[in-house]
């Protein structure tokens, strides 16, 4: 768990950033990440020396013999003069060659580029980076957590963060199973918070109790992941794959996924919407996914012509919010599962397009439940109002579980504070313990709908409001020459006083 003194040195690293002149949180988070790169890259390459010299084979090496200058061990004692050219000329062009624990990290830095132009700031920063406990498995991601929560303004493609608790939902909704091998999917990955919390959830989930501890200073639980070891080879080489257009979030999830303990993220520059996703990644365009996690960006229509036709044929339209749901069914394997994020016009819009994606849920698929979420729950991002569809491709849909969340543990306004309402621990009880028969009263806030009746009138709607119903409380007044009796008999004791007060003049 991150403690007070490890915020409190982000917080002044982030500050250090800022009064040096680089104020675009996501370049700061970027910057801070190429400069944990350089360490990790350094400690990942001790450590193959070591166990080089201890088995007497030789493994690859990031660095040569000229190039041990380019090493954090070296430049980190350089002065502030030498050290900005030889890691803004030679360090970052190197980053675009290297590997950590096997994995490539080319894709990811061929754009890098060193935005720190004061030499002082470089030193600074270095100096603080170096006394971060990058080594720590735990500490290290929670740490790289709380610099991503200070990722607080929306993309200009529609990005923006989703909370960490709703992602939490999310996926102990959908169980990831590593014991039958599951892929684990984000079409839109982000700063990559679904395949990363994916792999905390099986951290919890495969625990021994004997050897879940609680943090002294927090009191919360470390879960270590003992029950994980047999499957670790498919959870560090294959179960994780993201994609995103965005290279700058690109080499942050990476980085998030690196101190996280996916040693060889399996993500790569791609929209995934685009002609060129099926020829680029035959195997994972199609048919490829067990469960896909996603939150994609909702930024309004795209080019026609960039859209793979194999979407167009069955949703004809140029929304992304409805392109994205069919390309998760494109991409999920027969009988994998989704829980994918979507605006509400998603649930209730009137267009051709709407209706379609919704009859194709309902009728070729098995769509299980629709979460609806608070309009506050993506401030101070977003104001949208959205709601989670969970389905599994092919199968037939039934019934349907709706939950309206009225809470979710924090203020709905741009302050997003803790507060005691938060309707998500009930939604995952209900959601585990589901029965159509049980869940009937729909005056609750969890309830099903027959498949037949969300058919209705061919609209297929989605919204929960559709279906609620809403118990008016009667309100007893009393008569109104009553109320008039009472009202005289005060005006009554006011002229009396009055006449009082003027006697007393």
């Amino acid at each position: 768990m991150i403690t007070g003194e490890l915020k409190a040195k982000i917080d002044k690293l982030w500050t250090e950033f800022w009064t040096g002149g680089i104020t675009n949180p996501l370049t700061v988070i970027e910057q801070i990440s190429f400069l944990m790169f350089a360490r990790l890259l350094d400690i990942a390459e001790s450590r193959n020396e070591k166990r080089d010299a201890r088995t007497g084979v030789q493994s690859r090496r990031n660095f040569g013999q000229q190039e041990q200058d380019l090493r954090w061990s070296h430049f980190r004692h350089l002065g502030a003069e030498e050290m900005l050219p030889l890691v803004r000329d030679r360090l970052f062009p190197h980053f675009r060659k290297v590997a950590v624990d096997g994995a490539e990290f080319g894709e990811y830095m061929k754009e890098a580029q060193l935005m720190i132009a004061k030499p002082s700031l470089l030193v600074k920063a270095v100096e603080m980076i170096d006394a971060l406990p990058l080594t720590a498995g735990d500490t290290k991601g929670d740490l790289y957590e709380y610099l991503l929560s200070k990722l607080t303004t929306a993309g200009i493609n529609g990005q923006f963060r989703t909370p960490r608790h709703v992602i939490r939902a999310m996926v102990e909704m959908v169980a990831p199973d590593p014991k039958h091998k599951e892929v684990v999917g984000d079409p839109a990955c982000g700063t990559a918070g679904f395949l990363v919390e994916t792999m905390q959830y099986l951290m919890r989930e495969y625990t021994s109790p004997e050897m879940v501890e609680t943090d002294p200073e927090t009191g919360e639980k470390i879960y270590h992941g003992d029950l994980l070891e047999p499957y670790r080879k498919h959870i560090q080489q294959a179960m994780f794959r993201g994609f995103d257009f965005d290279a700058t979030m690109l080499r942050i999830a990476a980085m998030n996924l690196l101190l996280h303990g996916i040693d060889a993220p399996d993500i790569h520059y791609q929209d995934t919407l685009s002609t060129t996703f099926p020829e680029r990644f035959p195997k994972l365009a199609t048919n490829a996914f067990d469960v896909i996690l996603a939150n994609p960006p909702f930024k309004g229509s795209l080019d026609e012509e960039d859209i793979h036709p194999s979407l167009l044929g069955l949703v004809k339209t140029k929304k992304t919010e409805l392109l994205f749901v069919t390309l998760i069914l494109r991409m999920l394997k027969l009988g994998g599962r989704s829980a994918t994020i979507v605006p509400d016009g998603v649930l209730f819009g009137s267009s051709n397009a709407h209706v379609d994606l919704r009859r194709i849920l309902v009728e070729d698929n098995q769509l299980e439940g629709v979460v609806s979420l608070p309009s506050g729950c993506f401030r101070p991002y977003a104001g949208v109002s959205t709601a989670v569809l969970i389905f599994t491709k092919g199968g037939k849909t039934d019934q349907v579980f709706f939950y309206d969340v009225q809470a979710d543990g924090f203020s709905l306004d741009d302050k997003r504070q803790p507060v005691a309402a938060n309707d998500l621990p009930d939604l995952l009880k209900q959601w585990k313990a589901r029965d159509p028969k049980e869940l009937t009263d729909r005056t609750a806030k969890t309830f099903f709908v027959p498949a037949a009746q969300i058919r209705g009138d061919g609209k297929y709607d989605l919204s929960i409001n559709r279906y609620k119903e809403t118990v008016y409380k009667e309100e007893r007044y009393d008569p109104p020459a009553e109320i008039l009796d009472r009202m005289m008999d005060l005006e009554r004791e006011i002229m009396a006083d009055l006449e009082e007060l003027r006697g007393m003049v």
